[in-house]
């Protein structure tokens, strides 16, 4: 029972901290993009996707060539 709730914490955790860096990506866009392309502003939910979306095109190698 103990396991199921730091499972639980660590999952709710990483929400809030997922959340929590989608606002700087809101921000910046909704600062920089309108005035720049003419883009819509977003909200935090696509900052969300888009901070997904550029974790899984950039993510790093994780091979070592030492």
């Amino acid at each position: 029972m103990e396991r199921l709730g730091i499972i639980i914490g660590v999952i709710i955790a990483w929400i809030a901290l997922a959340i929590l860096m989608a606002f700087p990506t809101m921000w910046l866009w909704n600062y920089l993009m309108p005035r720049l392309f003419e883009l819509p502003m977003i909200d935090w939910f696509t900052a969300l996707c888009i901070n997904i979306l550029c974790s899984i095109l950039f993510k790093g190698s994780s091979n070592s060539s030492s």
